[in-house]
This record gives C-alpha cells, structure tokens and sequence, in this order.
C-alpha cells in the first residue's frame, strides 16, 4: 500500500486512498457514514465547478476540478464495490463498451455524415440499447433522466419530440408563442394578485410562468444556444455590473442600500456603460 501510494499519477492510487478512507478500522469517519445518496450533491456541486473553471478558462483549477470530480466517481464506484455490486475496473469497462458501440462509424467502419447525423445516430441506438435492455417505455421521450436541471431537461425533451418532428419549422412562431406565454404570465399575475394567498391562482401563476420558461428554452434550442451557458453569461454579467454599482456608490462614500430606485438605476447605467 504505501509502495503504491508513492506514484500519485497512477488511477489506482486513488482507488486505494479511497479504499483506505472507507476503511472502517482507521479510515475517516466522515467518508466512512457516506452514502450514495449523500454524496450525489457533491457530485452535481463537482460538475458544476468544472464548468466553472471552463467559463473562466481557467486551466489550472479545470486540473482541479476534474480532479474531484473524478474522486466522486471513485467514491461511488468504492461504495458499490463494498457492496459487492460492481468496482471502478467495471465503470471503465462501461463506458468504453458503451463508446465503442456509440461510434461505429470510427471503431466498425461504418460511416457518418456530420456531427448532427452523429447526434441522430446516437440517440438511436441509446434507444435500441434501452429495448435490448427490456425497458417497457417506448416512448420518444423514454430515458431522460428527471435527475437533470430542469432547464436541461426541458431541451431534451424538446430535442426528442423534435426527432419525431413534432416542432416548430423555423423561429419565428416559437417568439411569437413566448409573448403570447408573456402575455398569459401577466394576466395570471394580476389574478393571483386579486387573490392574496390563494393557492389556485397561486398555482395558475407558476404553470404559466413555467410554460414561458420552458418556451424560451425552446427558443434557445432553435438558436443553438445552450441554456445553461446563455444563464451563466447572463448571472456573470449581472454580478460584474451590480459589483461595479457597488463600488461607485463607496467612492461616493454611500451605499446602495441608503439610496433610492431612481439613484441605483444612475449606478446601474454607469455600470453598463464602463462595461463596454
């Protein structure tokens, strides 16, 4: 064991720190009281965080945060090993069985068009894969996992009715039917609005409100633009501005909570436009 731990560039390293963490005589009585289900919001924060590194294009911190996100596999793959359901070795096996299979086109000779005749390839066979599996749901939306953000979600489940050709033939009426959503939010809201603290309106208000998300993620798809990075650029804009509002306003000696709407919104502009 601490042979193997001298070379820290070999995977099972790695495996045998985690080993020797979940070691219930001597390991780590934190990683020790973990579960599956404890751990899988560390492994969604993980993904996020190389993500983050991504935007940033911060190449020293993605080696980090590849680095714990592949920690959470090994975690996982660690605590399905003591339970004698399968081990890191298997997880390997999977997912190059599986890359393999996806792309016969590069490994069985077989040939492709482009990347979107790829994509189209690809969710074929994830479907022939589910019927070969015995998944009883047959459905063109089968296998998209309800675990996924929503916003995520919501694409895919316009991409799939997409691949049956149930959508919208260019984007124009997909913009029209986001204002006639708009419209429908605002009519909602002033009914739940005349209705203080009833749970109906309250109700009808988050369906519409949904109804004109998932309409612009829809608009996104038809744009190419992926949602969740359209969302970051927008929170990152808002936190460079707000954060620039911040400091004016302690030049000035102030803060932006002592100053009214109409004052904020002169820091807001000035922000906007030193950000140009």
């Amino acid at each position: 064991m601490n042979h193997l731990l001298q070379d820290h560039h070999d995977i099972h390293t790695l495996l045998a720190i985690m080993a020797r963490l979940r070691d219930p005589n001597g390991g780590c009585p934190w990683d020790v009281q973990q579960t599956f289900a404890t751990i899988a919001p560390y492994t969604i924060e993980e993904a996020y965080e190389v993500a983050d590194a991504i935007d940033r294009n911060d190449l020293h911190a993605l080696k980090d945060e590849l680095g714990d996100l592949l920690l959470q596999v090994v975690f996982h793959a660690r605590m399905a090993e003591e339970q004698g359901s399968f081990a890191f070795g298997d997880v390997v096996a999977a997912i190059s069985d599986k890359m393999i299979r996806r792309h016969p086109h590069v490994f069985a000779g077989e040939s492709v068009e482009d990347a979107e005749a790829q994509t189209v390839a690809w969710e074929e066979q994830k479907r022939r894969e589910r019927e070969s599996a015995g998944h009883q749901d047959t459905s063109a939306l089968a296998g998209i996992a309800r675990g996924l953000p929503e916003w995520q979600r919501a694409v895919k489940l316009q991409k799939r009715a997409a691949s049956v050709g149930f959508d919208w033939p260019d984007i124009t009426p997909v913009i029209a039917k986001l204002h006639e959503e708009i419209e429908e939010v605002r009519e909602e809201f002033a009914a739940a609005a005349a209705q203080p603290g009833a749970g109906e309106a309250h109700d009808r208000l988050e369906e519409e409100i949904g109804d004109m998300l998932f309409v612009a993620a829809n608009i996104a798809r038809h744009a190419k633009v992926d949602v969740g990075a359209a969302m970051r650029r927008a929170n990152l804009k808002f936190e460079r501005r707000f954060r620039a509002m911040e400091a004016f306003a302690e030049a000035d000696r102030t803060t932006l909570a002592a100053l009214t709407l109409e004052e904020q919104d002169r820091y807001w502009d000035k922000a906007k436009a030193a950000g140009k």
